[in-house]
This record gives structure tokens, sequence and C-alpha cells, in this order.
């Protein structure tokens, strides 16, 4: 696995639908009250079976609810990690990779190593989430086949809208049949309030967060859910989750991937499309490429527009000017005469594909209710992104939640009053959309990174760890306009 936090379909995600919420997200005065508030069970440390001993990896276990809303019903176990501070403990810093993953255990054992600063005086803690989505974990997990799926494609008429649903829900009910109440219990929310139960058994007044990429979704149930405990909230990498508005808002931040290609493409005459009008040639490539795909050379099939805009947009936030854009100018043109495989990245894995099935994700995002709110939402994003479209892979992921057999419980909601001012990171990739986070909050401060990337802390960048470990510590944040 590579060293980042892993990515969740929405992280990247830059299409989907608007619909309306199928319900509003609780305030704090709403939201149940834990049973841990009756009896905080404090934590037995112990050794993490099958984790690398030599990290100082140490696990607990914690009882919680499976379903909050009935406190007193059946109980399920969160198994936390903790990396104990190397010094005298003064606190905890709550921490999530992303994903979401059910092997943040795992992964903090594996890539800790920029929390090093931290740990002098405070633990670093995480937990496998509830139901083990992507296939790991040592909390009570979900029986499930986790495995990549192709994305769909996009239904063009409503028959082809309900073929969808039926093939989504025959898979949804395949792994729900197993276990019911965890299935409808794996919405950030529901993760939320296993934070705030944690919180009580660690003895934290209030959580000092450091939520990184899906993590970001998490972070935000808790704020809206329980920002009296909120100390800080530390968000390297997050989508918003403020409004069914996400999707369009995301589309148009990709745009601003393609126009940089644009910019840098004019003044590079290296670049195989210098002389031309680069909007208009991608646009008349993908029109081309959706009415007759473009056959592969190296793979057995063939690229649609939607297909090359995933690709090229996938260039575009993961690399600087340089070889990888001159290369996508060039598959551009070789597309043009009628090869496609200049945009692929995998020959063997030739068409995008996401984590399957996305049981966290189908609770958190708002889903088309037929072809007709496909098709607005589509417009909308066709006029934010004329030239990226919103991005196969989101929109994918999405598509993947229709006709799910359960409805979404934790819809997007603006953050609530009152919360600290927070620190948010991001780059080209991410930079956007965690900014419409942290805006929210008054006094907040956003950090950019002119450039690629996704997860910057997990990855030790030291401008990133010192900016963020000064305000996980301290509360103090970098001026506003800070660049790393």
């Amino acid at each position: 696995m590579p060293r980042r936090p892993l990515l969740a379909v929405l992280s990247t995600a830059l299409a989907a639908v608007l619909l309306p919420a199928a319900a509003t997200a609780a305030s704090a005065a709403e939201a149940p009250e834990p049973a841990a508030d009756r009896a905080a069970p404090g934590l037995d440390w112990g050794a993490c079976e099958g984790l690398d001993a030599d990290t100082g990896m140490e696990c607990a276990s914690l009882r919680v609810p499976v379903d909050w809303d009935r406190p007193r019903g059946r109980q399920i176990t969160l198994v936390l990690g903790r990396l104990p501070a190397t010094g005298q403990a003064e606190g905890t810093v709550l921490v999530n990779p992303g994903g979401p993953i059910g092997a943040a255990n795992w992964y903090l054992t594996e890539y800790g190593e920029p929390f090093a600063g931290l740990r002098e005086t405070r633990d670093i803690v995480t937990w496998d989430l509830r139901g083990g989505p992507m296939g790991g974990g040592m909390s009570t997990t979900l029986d499930c086949t986790w495995t990549s799926t192709r994305q769909p494609e996009v239904p063009r008429d409503q028959a082809a809208f309900a073929d969808l649903a039926a093939a989504n829900r025959a898979v949804a009910d395949e792994c729900r049949d197993n276990d019911p109440a965890l299935f409808d219990n794996m919405d950030s929310a529901s993760h939320a309030r296993d934070m705030e139960a944690i919180r009580r058994a660690l003895g934290e007044e209030r959580l000092t967060l450091h939520m990184t990429s899906y993590g970001g979704f998490l972070g935000q149930a808790y704020a809206r859910l329980f920002p009296d405990r909120v100390r800080t909230l530390y968000l390297d990498g997050v989508p918003n989750h403020d409004s069914d508005a996400l999707y369009v808002q995301m589309a148009a931040d990709g745009e601003a991937a393609f126009d940089r290609f644009v910019d840098w493409c004019a003044a590079e005459e290296a670049c195989a499309l210098h002389d031309r009008d680069v909007p208009d040639a991608w646009q008349e490539l993908v029109a081309a490429a959706n009415t007759e795909p473009i056959p592969l050379s190296v793979a057995d099939g063939a690229y649609t527009g939607r297909h090359l805009q995933d690709a090229a947009w996938g260039v575009l936030v993961s690399a600087r000017p340089g070889d990888a854009w001159l290369r996508l100018a060039e598959a551009v043109v070789a597309a043009e005469n009628g090869d496609a495989s200049g945009f692929v990245a995998d020959p063997r894995n030739p068409y995008p594909s996401i984590p399957g099935p996305g049981v966290v994700e189908c609770l958190d995002l708002p889903r088309p209710r037929d072809h007709a709110d496909l098709a607005a939402t589509l417009g909308e994003i066709q006029r934010a992104a004329p030239n990226m479209g919103g991005r196969l892979q989101g929109l994918g992921g999405v598509l993947s939640c229709v006709g799910w057999p359960t409805p979404v419980t934790n819809p997007p909601a603006p953050l609530p009053e009152g919360l600290p001012p927070l620190l948010g990171v991001g780059t080209w990739m991410d930079g956007a959309s965690t900014e419409r986070v942290v805006q929210q909050v008054p006094g907040s401060v956003m950090v950019r990174r002119d450039g690629p990337g996704h997860g910057l802390y997990w990855n030790g960048d030291a401008c990133v760890v010192e900016h963020a470990d000064r305000y996980l510590l301290t509360g103090e944040l970098p001026p506003a306009g800070t660049e790393c």
C-alpha cells in the first residue's frame, strides 16, 4: 500500500447529483446521549494482535451501541490503537487517515513517523472503523466482499437508470443481509458518535482532532453533533460536506486543474498542443469519444470522453508541469489520430475502478432519484466544468449508490456556530474543498500547497507538520495566506 492516506471516492470526486437531503443532521442538543455518558468505561491498553510490536503500538477495546438511537440495544466492539507519548503524556490527539478504511490501527503503525513531534507530549490514538470498510480492521466487521469494481457507466435513459439501481441493490443486499443493523449504521455520523464515546473513555474534556481525506467527513460530523467538545480540528485534504452543491463545486475545482494545463501549454513550446486552442481541441476530442469510443492499442477496450477526462485530471493534480504534462499533450494528439493508449496508466486494469460496496459513502452522499435528476445535475456540472466534466470517477462512485436499500442518514449540512477556529491544509487536488470547510468558522486559517499531492502531514511534509503540530499543541494558527 502506498505511503499516503487512502483516497475516498468523494475526496477525488467532482460529480454526482443534487438531491434534497433525506434528513437533516442532528444538532448537538438533539444528539442522543451516549451510553458512555452514564458509565465512561476507561480503556485497558495492551498488545495489538497482528501489528508490529516494535512501533510501541498499544490496543484497547471499547463497547458501543450498533445503533446510537438505541443506546441500550446490541453492542459492538471498537478496537483503538495508541502510539504512547515518548515523554510525559499531556493529552491525546485523535487521528483518522481517511479511506474510509477499517484498518486505521495498522495504518498508524506503518506510517506514523510524522507524528514523532506530537508524541513527545501527546498520545496518538486512532481506531478501526465499525464495519471494517475496505475489508480490514479489528473492530466489529461487516461480512462483505470488499473488492474493487469497474465504475458504472452513465445511464442514458430511465430504463438504464432502473437497471443500474437493480444491479446496485443486489450487490448491497448481499452485504446487508449479513448484518442489517451494522450496515444501516456505518455513516459518518455514527462514526462521530463512536468518537464521542472514545473521548469519554479517554477522559478528555475536549477532542484534539487530526482528520485527513475522507476522515474530514467524520470530523465535520463530529463538529456538527458535538461542537462544544472540539478543542482543535485539523483538516488535511478533505471534501466539504456542507451542502448538496458540493458536487458542482468540486466540478469547478477540477476545471481549475485544466486551466493550469492550458496556461502552461501556451507558454511551453515543447507542449504538443502549444500552437493550438487547447480547450477547443480537447472538447472536440471528448465529444467525439463519447460518440464513438477511441480504441486502446495497449489493452482490450476503448475510452469514452469521460474516461479521457478522468485520466487527464489524475495527471494534472498528481504531477507538476514537466514530463507527465508533456506526455498528456502527446496523448491528446495520439487520441485524435485514433489511439487513446497514452491515457492508460495500467494496461492490466485500463478502466477506473471503485472500492465496493461503498457502505459509508452511500449513507453520506446524496443520490439521484431518477434519470431526470441525474440529467439535470450533469447539465449543471457541464456548465461548471466544460473541459473536465466532473470526472468519471466521482460520478461512478455516486452512481454505485443508486438503488441502495438504506436511505442517506448523514446528509450534507453546514457547520454550527461556536466552534473554535480550524486549520485546513490542501493542494491542487483538495485545497478548494478543504477551504470551503474551514471558511465556515470565523478565525480559521487555510494553508495552501501550490502543487500536487494529498495527505501532506502523513507524507511528512515538514512545513505542514510544523504548522499542524503548533496548532494541535497550542491552538496557535499560522498567519492567513500561509503557503507550504
